[in-house]
């Protein structure tokens, strides 16, 4: 049975398009929670464009189920988590005029750097996860660097249009997963997931946890936060 995290951040991203103090993704977390999910997801970006400090630290305290820190590998961001502790940092590329977190993090070419890191973090305790393209060589590469964990870009999947192209995208997420379980790696997925593009997951049993914000949010806002929630885990509790 795979498992459920809700990213908050898009709480966030509402509370700061009116820079109030309402909605709060602390709160949202405790929602999350209530309803099931085994993880609550932040993305503590160098901008600080929506989850700021205090939401990480209140939600370090709150937290009853795992908090996964998403992060870029930068120095400032390092200390933050080597300071807070969370249960899990994933590390992510970011690009400061980027939407969204475009795609996995290029493992083959920044190993030594990655390796270090990942030593820090691990060395205070604290799981690393690499979000990565579904590619043989990143994820043989993310082994190597010391990774606990790797979450599986699902967003060329979700984006694709063609039947062929989300085929093909598919498959690619398909063997990557298999490949992850062979090499001893928890292989988690992520990015741009809605309740009916996650339903062909069903078919992919080595993906043991999904991260999902933007949809279960989205969706909230028609039915609630938490039947929202209930909704998707009902889904993936399925696979």
């Amino acid at each position: 049975m795979a498992l459920l995290s809700v990213n908050v951040d898009h709480i966030a991203t509402i509370r700061e398009a009116r820079g109030i103090d309402e909605p709060d993704p602390v709160l949202a977390a405790g929602i999350a929670e209530l309803a099931g999910a085994e993880g609550i997801i932040c993305h503590l970006r160098e901008d600080k464009r929506h989850i700021k400090d205090r939401d990480l630290e209140l939600l370090k305290k709150m937290v009853k189920t795992k908090l996964n820190l998403e992060m870029s590998p930068v120095k400032n961001l390092i200390d933050t988590a080597l300071t807070i502790k969370p249960d899990l940092v994933t590390l992510v590329p970011e690009k400061r005029e980027e939407v969204t977190t475009e795609s996995g993090l290029d493992v083959v070419d920044n190993k030594e750097e990655y390796k270090r890191v990942t030593g820090a973090l691990k060395e205070a305790g604290i799981s690393v996860s690499f979000f990565i393209d579904p590619d043989p060589n990143q994820i043989k590469e993310s082994l190597d660097a010391g990774a606990d964990i790797i979450e599986i870009h699902t967003g060329y999947y979700c984006e694709a249009v063609l039947e062929s192209e989300i085929l093909r995208e598919f498959e690619k997420i398909k063997e990557a997963a298999k490949l992850g379980v062979e090499l001893n790696l928890k292989v988690h997925a992520g990015h741009g997931l809605n309740y009916v593009n996650i339903k062909r997951f069903s078919s992919i049993p080595e993906i043991k946890e999904y991260s999902i914000g933007h949809s279960i949010i989205a969706r909230a806002v028609m039915v609630g936060l938490d039947q929202a929630i209930r909704e998707m885990i009902k889904l993936v509790s399925q696979f």
